[in-house]
Formats: C-alpha cells, sequence, structure tokens
C-alpha cells in the first residue's frame, strides 16, 4: 500500500508544473477574452442604432431599413441583409437562422472553457501543494510548508479570476445571442407573412 501511495503521491506532484503553466495559459485566454469582450461590447451598441427600425411594427420600415443596411464585419448584419436578400426563399431562410444558432454556440465555446476549466485547474492547484505542505509542517520545515500553502493559494485565486471572466462574458453573450436570434426570426415571419 505504502508503494501505491508513494506512486500517486509522485504523480500528483509531477502534475504542479504542467497545472500551473496551463493556469497561466488560461489566465492570457481570459485576459484577451474581457480585451475582447470590450470591444464586442462596443460594435454591439453600433449594432444597435443600425437595427433600430426592427423596433418598427410597420412592415414599410422594416422593409426600408432591411434595404439600406449595411453589412461591415458582423455575421448578423449579414445574415439579415440574406434574409431581405433571399426572401422568396423560405428554406433559404431557415437554414440560414438555424447556422446562425450554430454559430453563435461556437463563438460561447471560449468562455465556457474558461468557466470549466479555470476552478478544475485552479482546484488542482490547490490540492497538489497541500501533501508536500502536511509533509513539511510533519518534518519542521516551515519554511517548505508556508511556500507550498502560497503556491496552493495563488493557483486558487488564478482559477476563480479565470471563472469569474468566463461566467461573465458568457451570461451576457447568451443574451445578445438570443436578442439576435429573436430578431432574425421577427423578420423571418415578417418578410414570409408578407409573401403569404
Amino acid at each position: 500500500m505504502e508503494t501505491i501511495s508513494n506512486i500517486l503521491f509522485f504523480i500528483s506532484n509531477g502534475l504542479l508544473v504542467p497545472v500551473v503553466i496551463a493556469l497561466l495559459v488560461l489566465f492570457g485566454v481570459a485576459l484577451y477574452t474581457a480585451i475582447n469582450f470590450y470591444g464586442d461590447y462596443q460594435q454591439r451598441k453600433n449594432l444597435l442604432k443600425q437595427t433600430e427600425f426592427l423596433n418598427s411594427n410597420d412592415r414599410e420600415v422594416i422593409f426600408l431599413g432591411l434595404q439600406e443596411l449595411e453589412e461591415k464585419d458582423s455575421l448578423y448584419l449579414k445574415d439579415l441583409k440574406l434574409l431581405w436578400e433571399n426572401r422568396e426563399n423560405e428554406a433559404f431562410c431557415e437554414r440560414l437562422i438555424a447556422n446562425y444558432e450554430v454559430e453563435s454556440h461556437k463563438r460561447l465555446s471560449r468562455p465556457r472553457m474558461l468557466l470549466k476549466l479555470g476552478p478544475m485547474l485552479g482546484l488542482m492547484g490547490t490540492l497538489i501543494p497541500m501533501g508536500p505542505a502536511l509533509v513539511g509542517l510533519a518534518n519542521g520545515d516551515i519554511s517548505s510548508m508556508a511556500y507550498n500553502m502560497q503556491v496552493a493559494f495563488s493557483t486558487t485565486v488564478v482559477g476563480l479570476i479565470i471563472a469569474v471572466v468566463g461566467i461573465v462574458t458568457l451570461q451576457v453573450k447568451q443574451r445578445w445571442f438570443s436578442l439576435e436570434m429573436n430578431n432574425l426570426d421577427y423578420v423571418d415571419k415578417v418578410l414570409h407573412h408578407e409573401e403569404r
């Protein structure tokens, strides 16, 4: 039994460096995601201004807004324009909306990854140094114990920061994509109701 415990202890300690490196990489990804999120927020404000015509109850206003819509770099605006240009083809419009939903889920994969992996790696980074810290405490080596506890608490904090970035960006972007899906469905129904 002691041999098995020593093997597990060796494997566990060997994982500390990869876990810390993975946490640092994820922290970089979280920082990049947070910076991009600010850019997405600014772009979102412009999108709302450009698509204000969708709040109208008048079909003519919506049709005119769709005709004058500039696509730019937004998939949402491109799909709105494509709905207008292909309004006679109902099957194409339904497929376009379904593809937008798939693309929306794809764009949420990074925040989901941060939300799940951050706490997991943080917990691993917390538990792995606890073993050597307890050994240091048993041997009276307080400096070794203090160092290992420092590593344990640091990895926990970094993992939680990563998760916070993940959950905030995920929640807000899900709300944005849901609103955009609702708008695409609304435009599709308005266009095809007119044909009937």
